[in-house]
């Protein structure tokens, strides 16, 4: 009875949610639940355990509490995520350069390229 209610408010709300505020509401709703609360949750959601862990955590450490995070506009911790591929591969932006200008068109001073190749042709 208890994964299928939360199995359905998780339904409700992931869509509307960010990352901070869903980790947030499933960490709730396992703190309600009590012990087993996390792994009931894990199971309703297709959440993993560490990430509802974390957000129980955070809610029991009254001072890291921000529901918005809106100080800063970030998510997530500065140099999360995927790094940029042209930090990566330092010649891509002058391969790319080299690809497309012999088929470029329109204004040369604007910072706006057109090119007749499609991003498949320029993969390969």
């Amino acid at each position: 009875m208890e994964i299928r209610l939360i199995k359905k408010r998780f339904e409700m709300l992931a869509p509307i949610l960010d990352e901070k505020t869903l980790r947030l509401f499933v960490a709730t709703e396992a703190l309600a639940l009590g012990r087993g609360g996390i792994s009931l949750v894990s199971k309703a959601t297709g959440i993993s355990r560490p990430t509802i862990a974390n957000g129980c955590k955070e809610i029991l450490k009254a001072e890291n509490f921000e529901i918005s995070g809106a100080s800063s506009g970030r998510i997530r911790k500065h140099g999360g995520g995927r790094k940029r591929t042209v930090y990566n591969d330092s010649t891509l932006c002058s391969d790319l350069e080299s690809l497309i200008e012999p088929e470029t068109a329109g204004d040369p001073e604007s910072p706006l390229r057109w090119t007749c190749k499609s991003v498949r042709n320029l993969a390969q």
